[in-house]
């Protein structure tokens, strides 16, 4: 029982928090460490040569709005450069330490990779290189199957060496009990110690499984930082239509508004500009030809052939597990949630792939941090004046998502 429990307080100081962890877990959704990929935030590459000296990165991460507001030239020029996006603020939730923490990590070189490296291919044709090394759990499963043996051999010497000073006082052997025996004799006559390495044993685990559930992401890779990136039936290029064409996301998706599900494009609607368009800059006739025979079009013609007409199949990148409701009719129009938020700068890219991790930590941390869009909605304002009345005096609140039951569970999980 000593060994099951001091196996658990080493697994939780071996996953005690680090600069990388607290990165991944606070900066990596808007943000890349070492690169100058724009993700929702500007690339981290060269910051420490483009941000002022001493303490000022320290403060900007903390609490960027009140350096903004203190007058801080170069904190109102990078906030009025990206378009002035709110950034988070973190102070409260992250301490000093987390903030140097993080400032090493950003600072460190990126680790060479070992020999060992596996190169593997994502959709898209992209590839990205997966370290292999040996699992820390893998050593506390060795170390304990190693303590196992040498309690195993000490018991057997313990019990021979028992027996021989018996024989020597004319005692009787004791007799030969298995270990699991031996273990049940010890629990009994000490139950309330078992109790107690019981009792921390279940929160230690259950505070693990909390730890494990809410950083599950959906199809996304912690260790390379990319999410799921299908090669799709057709090349469809997110980068010319929303991008250099300018057409809204809300154009092909059109339930975006008006359902829980933002919906996939019909025929129809690649045809309502293709029947006229049957070449493009990058692929020419070959992918449009694609959508003329799932429509069942005669483009030499210019008619449908009935008959001909079948569905494109395309691959779904964001999935959800079946047990988590998310409506995104209630972000785009009651919450004014642009789709960039979750998915990326889809207007760069050539084939749409998965940004952000999906994790409850990251719902839950957007619920906290997120201020409800109250312009224009009656019920909101007078929700929120009701609240400044309470409030009036003690202190500045934030009318967040999380003011109006966004943390719990029963939202998401029914």
């Amino acid at each position: 029982m000593t060994v099951i429990f001091t196996a658990f307080i080493f697994t939780s100081n071996l996953r005690a928090q680090d600069g990388e962890k607290l990165f991944k877990q606070n900066c990596a959704v808007c943000h890349t460490s070492h690169t100058d990929q724009m993700l929702t935030g500007p690339g981290l590459k060269g910051i420490f040569d483009r941000a002022p000296k001493g303490d000022w990165l320290k403060k900007w991460i903390l609490n960027n709005e009140k350096l903004i507001k203190s007058g801080d030239a170069y904190a109102n020029k990078i906030y009025t450069q990206y378009g002035k996006a709110a950034m988070s603020v973190f102070e409260g939730q992250l301490s000093d330490q987390d903030v140097d923490a993080i400032i090493a990590f950003m600072k460190a070189p990126l680790p060479v990779p070992a020999p060992d490296v596996v190169t593997t291919t994502t959709g898209g044709g992209a590839t990205a290189e997966v370290k292999q090394g040996i699992d820390p759990l893998y050593l506390i499963l060795g170390g304990i199957v190693i303590l196992a043996i040498l309690l195993g051999a000490l018991r057997s010497v313990r019990t021979s060496l028992q027996n021989s000073v018996n024989r020597t006082e004319g005692k009787e052997e004791n007799p030969e009990i298995t270990f699991w025996q031996e273990a049940k004799n010890w629990m009994s006559g000490n139950r309330r110690l078992v109790g107690v390495f019981c009792i921390i044993i279940a929160f230690v685990g259950m505070k693990g499984c909390w730890d494990a559930c809410y950083k599950i992401g959906v199809y996304y890779d912690w260790k390379t930082q990319k999410g799921y990136h299908p090669e799709q039936p057709i090349k469809f290029s997110h980068k010319l239509h929303a991008g250099d064409n300018e057409i809204a996301c809300q154009y092909c998706h059109s339930s975006v508004e008006k359902s829980r599900h933002a919906g996939i494009p019909t025929v129809n609607i690649c045809m309502n500009c293709h029947k006229g368009i049957s070449s493009g800059p990058q692929y020419k006739e070959k992918e449009i030809a694609k959508i003329y025979e799932a429509a069942g079009f005669d483009a030499r013609k210019g008619i449908y052939v009935d008959g001909k007409q079948n569905p494109i199949s395309w691959i779904k990148v964001y999935t959800l597990p079946d047990h988590v409701y998310f409506n995104h009719s209630q972000h785009v129009v009651v919450g004014k949630i642009e789709c960039a938020t979750c998915h990326g700068d889809v207007k760069s890219m050539t084939t749409v792939e998965q940004k952000n991790p999906l994790t409850m930590k990251w719902c839950i941390d957007c619920h906290r941090q997120t201020e409800v869009a109250m312009e224009g909605n009656a019920y909101y304002d007078r929700l929120h004046k009701a609240l400044k009345e309470k409030y009036a005096g003690q202190y500045d609140v934030k009318f967040t998502v999380e003011k109006i039951g966004g943390l719990e569970c029963a939202k998401c999980h029914y």
